[in-house]
């Protein structure tokens, strides 16, 4: 699967977002060493502290599924509300989410941020820069 296809991936799941109060549909795919592609998207509850985040669906479905390494690439996309057409990126949260996934395989995955009109690339690492996460606990 290339880049493409995993962010076309990523914005077809955002099409099935559940976003009725922010109307910001945002959805992820992850790609992994063997080939699998997991996707996820933003759902939303009228209890705003309880909604999910598109990559963390995705990361629960995948761990749901029994990956647990060899994460290489997340594609993130949604609406860019704001100034400007910049990318989207992983919030703070899913940021921890995905570098746990990241660290069970002993990746530092690519982030792929889609907006409008340019990708952004950049590793796990750099968005979450001296991460914590499974390593820290032993």
């Amino acid at each position: 699967m290339t880049d493409d296809d995993l962010i076309a991936a990523a914005r077809a799941a955002a099409e099935r977002a559940y976003a009725p109060y922010s109307r910001f549909p945002v959805g992820a795919a992850l790609r992994f060493a063997g080939g699998a592609v997991v996707t996820g998207t933003n759902v939303e509850n009228a209890s705003y502290g309880l909604s999910l985040c598109a990559e963390t669906v995705a990361v629960a479905r995948a761990l749901g599924q029994g990956l647990r390494g060899g994460l290489e690439a997340v594609a993130v996309t949604g609406p860019r509300m704001g100034e400007g057409d910049a990318p989207i990126t992983p919030c703070g949260r899913c940021r921890q989410v995905l570098n746990e996934l990241a660290q069970l395989g002993g990746t530092d995955p690519d982030i792929l941020c889609v907006g409008p009109a340019e990708v952004r690339r950049v590793k796990l690492s750099a968005l979450l820069p001296h991460a914590f996460g499974p390593a820290d606990l032993v």
